[in-house]
């Protein structure tokens, strides 16, 4: 029913809406991503200050009318994440990072996991950009973050054994379409418009990702990366119909 509504959220998006307001995509953990409009926000005197931009993590009150909109009626600052915000290679990630969760979560379906996962994906950066690590907001963590979000959707690449006959070893190739990895006797009649060769090294970072908190992202070479974002899109534009932006 109509009324008011409290909970914390995540900005993954702020647009300029008439002469004064902000139209937010936020994504929270009790009612996935909504969208809310902050009125007046943009007026010199406002009560929300500049606290309903992108990545600040709050506790809100709003109120839902009879519209798809919800309207903000209170905001509080709950992290900032302040330092990323003085670094364009963080905000970058940060933009994509949110990006991601605002494509494949676009639902109001409650996620709780995926909302913690941003929230702990928005303080690694954070932490990076304070301590001048330019490591955090590369290629690698883009990717082990898409790799969860992908696990917590339910699309994880299978990796433990052939897509096409259960096979554990020799694993070589990899098909979107199948959603996950190809043996070598597979592989030699699989059809290659719909798969490609897979590297030890990709492969390697794909099972340490998926098995390792989000701070220990592994390292790979750049071609190994390459071969894991590939793994990424074709598996969530065959499986969601979902177009991610570039990892990095």
């Amino acid at each position: 029913m109509p009324g008011p509504v409290k909970t914390e959220g995540i900005v993954l998006r702020s647009m300029r809406y008439g002469e004064a307001d902000r139209i937010l995509h936020l994504y929270t953990p009790q009612l996935g991503r909504i969208g809310a409009i902050a009125k007046g926000v943009r007026r010199a005197r406002s009560r929300f200050g500049g606290r309903l931009e992108p990545f600040f993590r709050l506790q809100l009150d709003l109120h839902e009318g009879r519209g798809e909109l919800l309207t903000v009626t209170g905001a509080q600052t709950i992290e900032a994440y302040s330092h990323l915000r003085c670094d364009a290679r963080a905000i970058d990630a940060a933009a994509r990072a949110c990006d991601a969760v605002g494509r494949l979560f676009e639902t109001g379906e409650p996620h709780p996991n995926v909302f913690n996962l941003l929230c702990r994906r928005l303080l690694l950066l954070d932490a990076g950009a304070a301590d001048a690590s330019p490591h955090v907001a590369g290629r690698a963590g883009a990717l082990v973050f898409r790799l969860k979000l992908m696990l917590a959707a339910g699309l994880a690449p299978q990796l433990g054994a052939c897509v096409c006959c259960g096979e554990h070893e020799d694993l070589v190739g990899y098909s979107g379409a199948s959603g996950g990895v190809v043996c070598g006797a597979c592989w030699s009649i699989y059809d290659r418009s719909v798969s490609f060769a897979l590297d030890p090294d990709a492969y390697s970072f794909m099972t340490e990702a998926l098995g390792q908190p989000l701070a220990e992202a592994p390292d790979a070479p750049e071609r190994a990366l390459g071969q894991v974002e590939r793994a990424i899109s074709e598996t969530l534009e065959h499986h969601a119909n979902v177009r991610l932006m570039p990892a990095a």
